[in-house]
């Protein structure tokens, strides 16, 4: 299990430059990575639905990335009001620490009422005009007023990554083994409060139940209730697959699988050890260029169904999952593979390739080349 962060790997952003650049290289990364998901598509290790869905998660954390990036638009400026800087953590994450995310949350609850007790866009830009003109004067008390408006008016528009994103369900029609039972792809993600990183979390099941999940309304909300309370990245897939295979007799869990985006190596802002520190330093590269996000891809899979006594005369099915066979590290993961990755730009790769550290050899790299390709390597 991965150790919290402490108060000592936390870095506030209070220069303002620097708060920019940081944003700008999140909103470079993530226009990289739906050409990464397309290119996983393309190889088959992800499915259409699952490509749907984790690009509206790319989407909402991009969103959400937006929103801070106006939240903290003028840290380290005379604003008239203090502005706190937003934190990071430096050490094992290189994202937001979660509480900002908890921020966030409560701040979208009352994003309706700022909006109104405050002026519209056009009337702060006229006077920001007028400021600018008749005083000549940089009107940076006015820009934060647009910027805080800006930031009220992302998080009352919604759809962006929360700290808990509850469970949904798509129905996967001509997917089902029985060839007669409902297939669906359940799906949720969390900002994993342990190492400040987004999750996604997938679930292919087959129903048995009487009446549908998505229209029972004793099952479904049990079903999201439960899966929330499981999301702990401290968890293996397969204590929290055989949980939910043993808490629902009527829903048989065929594959789960779990993705950790991050953690982010920045150099300039990450505190990291380790090859890719060495890596980024050593790249020489421009600040918007000494950057790797990594990401691991862990999947269970079903290999068989066997009967169970239940009571007195009845059975019930349960999943008997495929651990990783090799090196006896099925058991150590709780998963029938893992698969890591990472994105980063051409110097970079070349110095990493150049020095070849033990360990990447089986990591997957996607590389950034001119005019934004990204190439597998």
């Amino acid at each position: 299990m991965a150790r919290a962060p402490t108060a000592e790997d936390h870095k506030a952003l209070r220069d303002l430059r620097a708060s920019r650049r940081y944003f700008a290289t999140f909103r470079q990364i993530l226009d990289h990575l739906p050409r990464v998901a397309a290119d996983m598509r393309a190889r088959n290790q992800l499915s259409e639905p699952e490509i749907e869905i984790l690009a509206t998660y790319l989407t909402q954390l991009g969103h959400t990335f937006h929103a801070l990036s106006m939240k903290y638009l003028l840290v380290g400026r005379d604003t008239g009001r203090p502005v706190p800087p937003l934190t990071l953590d430096t050490q094992d994450s290189g994202f937001p620490v979660f509480n900002e995310l908890l921020i966030m949350a409560n701040d979208a609850q009352q994003a309706a009422t700022h909006l109104d007790n405050m002026p519209g866009a056009e009337t702060l830009k006229r006077q920001m005009v007028d400021q600018i003109v008749a005083e000549r004067d940089i009107p940076t008390r006015l820009q934060f007023a647009l910027a805080q408006r800006l930031y009220y008016q992302e998080l009352a528009r919604g759809e962006l990554f929360w700290a808990q994103n509850d469970p949904r369900a798509i129905e996967l029609y001509g997917r089902g083994n029985s060839g007669t039972r409902p297939r669906l792809l359940i799906h949720w993600a969390v900002y994993d409060s342990q190492v400040n990183l987004p999750t996604i979390y997938l679930m292919e099941l087959e129903d048995s139940g009487r009446t549908p999940l998505l229209r029972d309304t004793r099952r479904w909300p049990e079903v999201q209730a439960h899966l929330m309370g499981q999301a702990l990245g401290g968890l293996k897939l397969l204590t929290i697959a055989k949980g939910f295979d043993d808490s629902f007799d009527d829903l048989h869990p065929k594959s789960l699988r779990r993705l950790h985006l991050g953690p982010l190596y920045a150099h300039g802002y990450t505190r990291q050890s380790g090859p890719l520190h060495e890596v980024l330093s050593e790249a020489a590269a421009s600040v918007d260029q000494t950057w790797a996000l990594a990401w691991t891809d862990e999947i269970l899979q079903s290999e068989r169904v066997i009967e169970e006594r239940a009571g007195w005369f009845g059975t019930v099915e349960r999943e008997v999952f495929a651990l990783d066979p090799f090196s006896g590290r099925g058991a150590d993961i709780g998963a029938t593979r893992m698969d890591r990755s990472i994105i980063l730009p051409e110097r970079p790769y070349q110095v990493l390739a150049e020095k070849s550290p033990p360990g990447f050899a089986q990591v997957t790299k996607y590389v950034v080349g001119s005019a934004g390709r990204v190439l597998r390597y």
